[in-house]
């Protein structure tokens, strides 16, 4: 049999609850310090998620419109020039952004050609958002997890209730979901995009903008197997051993680009946004393309593809 190209990251003995558990509580500080890296890199000229409002900080000067009160009109700066100008300021009411990244037996995989897991990407790109947003003053937080709040510490906060939160599997429990916001959900998402559709679209109907972040490791999409060769789903242990599994990749490549393609679509019509992205590339792209819609501005990359 061929040497192995990927490998489900080892877990720590014990129970299975117990283990994974155990395992995530050892990678959650790692991922910490790196989200909060690439958050420092991605934020770099930023200024958060602003918008006019009823507040006390400076946003901006613009021209004043026909039919607005004319106590907003700042006239030392409409002096400057023939121009009538108005004083915005900037919105301070906090808004709610839900963060979920899966945590499933799947995602603990990882190939040669990836540089971390699944799992370890998903959690640095929640945790790096939770840190972007949490600078933005908005309120975050994790169904199922922990509650919103709006706390300059959020992200640590959101990392501590993960290392002690159970394992789960499948989607996220939103029953503690109120009201109007954004929930962002990273995963694999390798189920079928008609059993996803029906997971999600529920969410949709509550009123929720959603973002769906699928991460993938670079083997899932490039089927680099050839050979005799035993694949496990690290889900349900079922294996399937295929002779020459090179004969499988153009059927593979096929089902596995129209399950996107599917999904992305669906997501789209519904009016959420999809974003696939690849372990073997910089998580900065990712997080980028995220905030890119939450703020309404999505950039086009190359490694966090729309």
């Amino acid at each position: 049999m061929a040497s192995s190209i990927g490998q489900i990251v080892p877990q720590t003995p014990g129970s299975e609850v117990l283990a994974r558990a155990r395992q995530r509580a050892i990678l959650v500080p790692d991922c910490m310090v790196e989200a909060r890296r690439i958050a420092n890199t991605v934020i770099a000229g930023w200024h958060g998620r602003r918008k006019r409002g009823i507040g006390e900080n400076f946003w901006q000067f613009r021209p004043y419109s026909e039919g607005e009160s004319l106590s907003r009109i700042d006239w030392r700066r409409s002096a400057r020039d023939d121009h009538t100008y108005v004083r915005d300021r900037e919105w301070e009411a906090a808004h709610t952004v839900w963060l979920w990244a899966d945590m499933s037996a799947s995602m603990m995989y990882k190939s040669t050609y990836g540089t971390v897991s699944k799992e370890s990407r998903a959690l640095v790109l929640m945790l790096a958002l939770a840190e972007i947003l949490a600078r933005s003053g908005e309120r975050i937080g994790c169904p199922g997890v922990m509650e919103p709040v709006a706390a300059r510490n959020a992200a640590e906060r959101l990392a501590t209730a993960i290392m002690h939160a159970p394992p789960t599997q499948g989607m996220p429990d939103t029953g503690m979901i109120r009201g109007a916001s954004d929930i962002v959900l990273i995963g694999d998402f390798l189920d079928d995009a008609d059993r996803i559709m029906e997971k999600i679209t529920p969410l949709a109907r509550r009123n929720l903008r959603g973002h769906v972040v699928e991460v993938a490791d670079p083997a899932e999409e490039i089927f680099p197997y050839s050979g005799r060769t035993e694949f496990t789903d690290p889900e349900t242990g079922e294996k399937l051993v295929s002779g020459r599994a090179e004969t499988l990749k153009d059927d593979y490549q096929r089902a596995y680009l129209a399950r996107r393609e599917s999904l992305g679509q669906s997501l789209r019509h519904m009016g959420w946004n999809f974003v696939f992205h690849r372990t073997d590339h910089l998580a900065s792209e990712a997080l980028a393309a995220i905030h890119g819609y939450l703020s309404g501005n999505p950039p086009v990359l190359s490694g966090a593809r729309p």
